[in-house]
């Protein structure tokens, strides 16, 4: 069982999972577009095809790329880190997935170097600045949250709210719920955001990747889509 999370460490799970934190989070939907644009999600649909996201996308590939990274970070297993990116990195198909990867983790790696500056995240600075990585963000967010004391169990939780609030930030703004049914929706997603955690964690490397089908035919509509909102 997780020890209590030291106060310092919980304001860090807290700042990072803020929708004021500028990571990039703001501009992508996780494929919800892609969906409203095709009227395959209604407000009645959007917490299943939410818990869906968690358990068979979001869960199997970042969160679990987030649980080995953060492990290996805390071992001092640096090519271990470097494994995990390459891997997760290569599940990502989609082109609009894997430049959000990409993007959102640059930008988590630059602001984490300026807010936190711990010796963990320099470390991965360094493999980036050498080509070794690319800056997958669910790869930084492990280096940052480990560098920062949180168990691992506590930055998966952390980065899969994190994600679940993002997506329901982006169903407001796509008109898909309103400010108080979102929170109904996100309060909902509770149990699903536990079991989701929970598998990530006991994932090894060969099971990284989620497999979400329908998902990826609609992220793969979204990039051709005349008027997009989201960059994903």
């Amino acid at each position: 069982m997780d020890e209590p999370m030291p106060i310092p460490a919980l304001l860090t799970g807290l700042q990072l999972t803020d929708s004021a934190f500028p990571s990039g989070y703001y501009t992508l939907s996780h494929g919800l577009e892609g969906f409203q644009q095709t009227r395959a999600v209604t407000p009645r649909s959007l917490p299943a095809l939410l818990h869906d996201l968690l358990r068979h996308s979001a869960g199997p590939s970042d969160a679990t790329a987030l649980a080995l990274a953060h492990r290996a970070v805390t071992a001092d297993d640096w090519d271990r880190v470097v494994a995990v990116e390459r891997r997760l990195h290569a599940t990502k198909l989609g082109r609009e997935a894997r430049q959000a990867c990409v993007r959102t983790g640059r930008q988590l790696l630059d602001l984490a170097g300026e807010v936190y500056a711990t010796p963990r995240i320099e470390r991965y600075r360094t493999l980036y600045l050498d080509g070794a990585v690319r800056g997958c963000q669910p790869v930084v967010a492990g280096v940052v949250h480990a560098g920062n004391g949180l168990t691992t169990r506590q930055a998966v939780t952390c980065e899969l709210f994190a994600f679940a609030a993002s997506f329901v930030g982006a169903a407001l703004r796509l008109r898909l719920t309103d400010h108080r049914r979102a929170q109904v929706v996100l309060h909902g997603a509770a149990p699903v955001i536990e079991e989701a955690v929970q598998a990530a964690l006991d994932r090894e490397l060969a099971d990284l990747g989620g497999c979400v089908p329908l998902a990826d035919v609609m992220a793969g509509r979204h990039e051709r889509a005349e008027a997009r909102l989201f960059a994903s």
